[in-house]
């Protein structure tokens, strides 16, 4: 199967496990804590802990920002791993997204992108907290959509009811914006078509579950390894399989 990027005109990414590491950069502030309070665990099964703690978080407090939904789910983490989390730990994993680590291909992957078509953040994320993100991705973004713009983290319905007052301030018919996405996306609105899911591949995630990378069915995979002139823009029709 076949999509042809040239039916779009705007893209919408997340950006935690698809541009920026985050698995790194939790596991970063994790391993240390875990080591000084006696744990002996590996990264992954920190991670495994942590992931539930997060989500859980998220959903129960869709109003707070993500530095304070980071500390709450750090404490619960500890609480369910039987080592206690101090307000300096929980306030340093807090405060560490601009600390994560974008995975090394992102930048020339948006820049050439950029190129071509309007990009946009969608994201479970803070301002402050992403403006560190966006200053290691070092490619602007024509709009940001963050879960402390909407109140509520996602998979919650009002992150794409926004990214559809966004597309239409930004004059794009939304049936020409393919949000790149490797959850499930939202069911349509009654006459509405459903929008293809758009990735950049990065490396398989952890078990997890942090790094939502999971090959959806019908998400059209961007390799940045692949050059991307020679795929969008050279010789013929910007077109990429879906894989």
């Amino acid at each position: 199967m076949t999509i042809d990027l040239a039916d779009y005109d705007a893209l919408s990414f997340d950006c935690y496990g698809t541009l920026i590491d985050w698995e790194a950069g939790i596991a970063a502030v994790l391993a240390p804590w875990a080591a000084e309070v006696g744990l002996d665990l590996s990264d992954e099964d920190l991670l495994l802990a942590y992931a539930d703690q997060e989500a859980r978080v998220e959903a129960e407090h869709g109003d707070w920002l993500y530095s304070d939904v980071l500390a709450e789910a750090f404490r619960g983490t500890g609480e369910k791993l039987g080592a206690a989390v101090s307000d300096t730990w929980a306030a340093r994993l807090g405060g560490s997204v601009p600390d994560w680590p974008a995975f090394g291909d992102s930048t020339e992957a948006l820049r050439s992108l950029a190129q071509d078509y309007q990009l946009i953040i969608l994201s479970n994320v803070d301002h402050a907290s992403f403006a560190g993100s966006a200053a290691r991705l070092k490619v602007p973004f024509d709009r940001v959509i963050t879960a402390q713009d909407v109140k509520a983290y996602k998979p919650a319905p009002q992150h794409f009811e926004a990214l559809d007052v966004a597309l239409e301030e930004m004059g794009v018919p939304r049936e020409r914006a393919a949000p790149r996405r490797a959850e499930p996306l939202p069911r349509p609105r009654a006459g509405q078509a459903p929008r293809p899911a758009l990735g950049l591949d990065q490396p398989p995630a952890r078990a997890s579950g942090l790094g939502r990378h999971a090959r959806a069915p019908g998400r059209v995979l961007l390799r940045p390894r692949v050059p991307l002139d020679d795929r969008l823009r050279g010789g013929g029709p910007r077109r990429t399989d879906v894989r």
